[in-house]
């Protein structure tokens, strides 16, 4: 009897020292930290449960303000920025975030402080978007996408609307300057 009870024992230590915790500060495809593809806004709470969140409420909803919400540390660094799917409701899932600090990266360690040759080099960039003062670099393989200012940029390629963005054509030293996950299912 004792054998059998202290096999028991040994197995449940053993499956349990063998769990994982998830990395708070990792990126995937699904997840950003603790927080999920499906995690409701009710539940952000729970979520950052030692960090202060802070939602703006606007005063006219016609404007189509979606109600950003954000993360900050205790300490008052700001972590994330969240972009809810509905505004002012507490079931929605979040459809966005936009990536403040550089401690959260992806599994090839990309992050806020990294250039465009770590995006190039790392993963397979799906398109690469031409606005008005920067490019938008997309990574479906993530749900990513990296904004990067023009004036990173030679300047013959600044102001060319029409100039359909190839890898070649953006410098491997170009700083990322936001960097947003995007949850749009």
């Amino acid at each position: 009897m004792y054998k059998i009870f202290f096999s028991l024992l040994c197995f449940t230590v053993a499956f349990t020292s063998c769990k994982k915790d998830r990395d708070p500060f990792e990126i995937s495809k699904h997840h950003v930290g603790l927080l999920t593809d499906s995690t409701q806004v009710k539940d952000l709470k729970l979520v950052f449960p030692n960090d202060s969140i802070v939602r703006f409420i606007g005063g006219d909803e016609f404007l189509g303000n979606i109600n950003n919400i954000e993360v900050f540390e205790k300490g008052g660094k700001k972590l994330l920025t969240l972009l809810p799917k509905h505004a002012l409701d507490s079931t929605s899932t979040i459809s966005g975030i936009r990536i403040m600090d550089p401690r959260f990266t992806t599994e090839k360690k990309l992050s806020t402080v990294s250039v465009f040759k770590d995006i190039d080099s790392q993963y397979k960039i799906s398109r690469i978007s031409n606005l008005i003062n920067s490019i938008v670099v997309s990574v479906d393989d993530i749900n990513a996408s990296f904004t990067i200012d023009k004036n990173e940029l030679p300047p013959n390629l600044r102001f060319d609307m029409n100039l359909k963005f190839e890898s070649t054509h953006v410098p491997d030293q170009a700083k990322i300057k936001y960097f947003f996950i995007n949850w749009l299912n």
